[in-house]
């Protein structure tokens, strides 16, 4: 089944300009082009013996936010254009590890994990509409934090007062429309912190599941334990995982294995495309052995015109799904530029519906 496509990053700028610095991007697009790989056949890859691929990666308890946290630092300490942008997000994706640590949500029953398994659904449903209520406090000690880890500026100052004062329905509203992906309800401004909020409570669940009880699902695209849109994929290296491609989870952080040369979002293997940033005044021998060489890109189906990033981890270990797709918007607009939609929105970066800015403004440096 094919997921309809989210309108895509450009109408963010206007929101992230109120609340962060941004860096004018219309020098770096007039230096840069995409590069494109084209995969015509699934090949062997179809052929393998997928009962030997470890299918689900469950999130690390100890690590999986400090790795992120990391990880977005180092992206913004190489001249990012969102770079402010970026080391907020790692002080709050610090703040999910360490409330993480003394937290422990409250699991699913056994009943429910049978019928999960019995009607091939989700183990976890973020889309249940039934939530652990805890979430609301994790948001609050999230605000705590990151107003604790040094000075604000006013616009998110006013947010986090905005935050601390709205009341359980209007969250929980937030929520549904976040989970359900309804755009125009949606607060730019605040769903990433309300998101991070939903992100420590179902990894928790997830860090915990025994991963021989998650089942199989019908969409293939969507993650197994909560049923939320993985954010990106990687091509991992080392141990039982060489070599396979992975999608995250942007929810849970759960990785399930999908085979490559197939579109995350509708399961075509026709018309599947990798794109890569490059010089747009190269050679085409050396824009080919950049696009070959290139650890992130851009996956395209000329099916549903969508696409999902790709990271090739062999090629940069580093590379984190969740923190590199964030950070990449330069590959986002190239992609539209082509013609192609994001197949789903990043958890920490919401498309602003016109008539819906938030009233805040200013920067973040």
């Amino acid at each position: 089944m094919c997921r309809a496509p989210h309108p895509g990053p450009p109408l963010l700028f206007d929101e992230l300009r109120r609340l962060f610095s941004i860096s004018a991007m219309a020098a770096q697009l007039s230096e840069v082009d995409t590069l494109v790989q084209r995969i015509l056949e699934a090949g062997d890859i179809e052929s393998l013996d997928h009962t030997a691929i470890p299918r689900i990666r469950t999130p690390e308890r100890l690590a999986v936010f400090s790795v992120r946290a990391a990880r977005l630092r180092q992206l913004a300490a190489l001249g990012n254009p969102i770079a402010g942008y970026l080391r907020l997000m790692a002080v709050l994706a610090d703040a999910q590890q360490a409330v993480m640590t003394g937290f422990k949500a409250q699991p699913p029953s056994a009943d429910s994990i049978a019928s999960a398994q019995q009607h091939s659904m989700p183990l976890i449903p973020a889309l249940s509409g039934v939530r652990d209520p805890a979430w609301h406090d994790v948001l609050l000690q999230l605000v705590d934090k990151v107003q604790a880890a040094g000075p604000l500026t006013p616009p998110l100052e006013a947010l986090f007062v905005r935050l601390r004062t709205l009341d359980i329905a209007a969250l929980e509203a937030q929520a549904d429309a976040i989970f359900a992906q309804r755009f125009d309800e949606v607060d730019p401004a605040s769903a990433p912190f309300i998101m991070a909020a939903l992100q420590v409570v179902w990894t928790d669940l997830a860090a915990d599941i025994d991963k021989r009880e998650v089942p199989y699902i019908e969409t293939l695209g969507l993650c197994p334990v909560c049923g939320s849109h993985p954010v990106a994929s990687t091509v991992r290296v080392g141990g039982a995982y060489d070599n396979y491609r992975y999608l995250q989870c942007g929810l849970c952080a759960t990785e399930w294995h999908m085979v490559r040369s197939k579109c995350s979002n509708c399961d075509s293997t026709k018309g599947i495309a990798y794109h890569a940033v490059g010089a747009q005044d190269a050679d085409e021998a050396t824009r080919e052995a950049d696009s070959r060489n290139a650890a992130l890109k851009a996956e395209s189906c000329d099916e549903c015109h969508t696409y999902r990033k790709i990271g090739i981890q062999s090629k940069d270990y580093d590379f984190e799904p969740f923190a590199d797709d964030l950070a990449s918007l330069t590959l986002d607009l190239l992609m539209g530029a082509e013609g192609y939609l994001r197949a789903s929105p990043h958890p920490w970066l919401w498309p602003e519906q016109t008539g819906t800015a938030a009233e805040s403004s200013g920067e973040f440096d």
